[in-house]
């Protein structure tokens, strides 16, 4: 299977190749850097110092590259280590650009397509001390060179579900080569901890998800709408699927008995859904409005749709009673829930239906520390949230602040403490 994955690896590279042009051609790959995924001619190398190890992290996109900031803030602190990050997504890339643009020590590049003569290439080139992928990123070509190469390589928050460890063990001689070449596996939950032991995989930690420790710069939330959002009574329904925002809107009809000037802001999971979200608001006679981006929110009425993405923190930030979706769908439940993290970190009270499969460790946590609840019926979210506002739409927001910052930092402990211990192992 091994030598099979190689020969496609090649033998598919021309498609990949094409495929990567009509993204870029769709405005979806970067308009120049592109090259850096298909030729070795533009990985654009940069000679690390005589006396320096290199850390590569693979984050491919924004979640993933949020999370390990913090970890790359404390590594850096190291006089001897520069950093390599790769990213694969373009605002992944937009977003690393922004954060490191300063930073003599970090490179940002484009991950490369995993072809054999392509990697070979890269890891020859960069020449990294050690490798860290983030979450499920498993790259055959990458981790056979790597291991060839004896170079240590690390998983972090890594993410198995039973239906793709079902499928790994389909080919259990090559799953078990994949896996064993890892060093060091830090999970992000674990049922991943228990599924990756399994797979022969060394070294498993179950430490917290890192996702916590992405950082929310509340400062730069400012909203376009927010001295109106200030004064203004409502609340969020985020990530939203379909057949979602009706159970939210007869929530929100039963809750404007008691709130006359009631709004609720909907951010649906996929904006071109808008319309459709609209007739439904129609349909419960409420008034709406689709809001784009730098336009402002319409007085007088009753539902704003966000047709935007990325800016969602900023409304966020005025709000403290959430609804998180993709939780109350029953045919989604094995891919079920969204992520929680940073209405958490914003101070929110966060409701969400039963199924929550993907974030089910996480919103276990922030069930105990009550920031979070689960809601079976319209009704009772309208009572939930109307205690929500008689207590002024706040439920102790510093305390649930405090409460996720002190797991943050727990995690954040434990986490480089892992790392730290891994790079003496290996003498970087």
């Amino acid at each position: 299977m091994i030598l099979l994955y190689r020969v496609l690896s090649v033998l598919f590279y021309p498609l990949l190749v094409l495929l990567i042009f009509v993204r870029k051609f769709l405005k979806k790959e970067h308009p120049t850097r592109y090259k850096e995924k298909i030729l070795s001619s533009n990985f654009n190398v940069h000679r690390k110092k005589k006396d320096s190890k290199l850390l590569w992290f693979h984050a491919a996109s924004i979640g993933e590259l949020k999370s390990i900031i913090p970890i790359i803030d404390e590594l850096k602190k190291r006089d001897d280590l520069e950093f390599l990050i790769t990213t694969v997504t373009l605002s992944s890339n937009n977003l690393a650009n922004k954060i490191f643009k300063n930073e003599e020590k970090i490179k940002q590049r484009f991950f490369p397509i995993d072809s054999f003569f392509l990697m070979k290439k890269f890891l020859h080139s960069w020449n990294p001390s050690v490798i860290f992928l983030v979450d499920s990123e498993i790259w055959p070509n990458l981790i056979f060179l790597a291991k060839k190469r004896k170079t240590p390589l690390s998983i972090i928050n890594a993410r198995i579900t039973k239906k793709t460890f079902n499928r790994w063990k389909l080919f259990p001689n090559t799953s078990g080569e994949i896996f064993s070449s890892f060093d060091l596996c830090l999970t992000s939950n674990n049922e991943s901890k228990y599924y990756l032991s399994k797979l022969n995989v060394r070294n498993v930690f179950y430490l917290g998800n890192i996702k916590f420790l992405s950082k929310i710069e509340t400062a730069k939330n400012t909203n376009f709408n927010s001295t109106y959002l200030a004064k203004e009574k409502f609340w969020c329904a985020i990530s939203t699927h379909k057949g979602e925002e009706n159970f939210c809107l007869s929530a929100h009809k039963i809750l404007k008995q008691y709130i006359k000037d009631l709004k609720i802001i909907i951010a649906p999971r996929h904006i071109d859904r808008v319309l459709e979200i609209k007739k439904i608001c129609e349909n419960f006679a409420l008034t709406s409005q689709i809001l784009n981006e730098q336009e402002d929110i319409s007085k007088n009425i009753d539902v704003v749709i966000i047709n935007s993405y990325g800016n969602l923190n900023k409304f966020l930030i005025h709000v403290k009673s959430v609804f998180i979706g993709k939780s109350l769908i029953k045919k989604l439940q094995k891919e079920s829930g969204q992520n929680p993290i940073d209405p958490a970190k914003l101070g929110c009270k966060i409701y969400h239906g039963p199924y929550v499969y993907n974030f089910q460790e996480i919103y276990k946590i922030l069930k105990e520390n009550n920031i979070s609840k689960e809601i079976d019926n319209e009704n009772d979210l309208a009572i939930e949230l109307k205690t929500d506002f008689e207590k002024l739409n706040k439920e102790n927001p510093e305390k649930f602040l405090q409460l996720v910052h002190n797991l943050e930092k727990k995690i954040l402990t434990a986490t480089m403490k892992e790392i730290n211990n891994f790079l003496l192992n290996e003498n970087i």
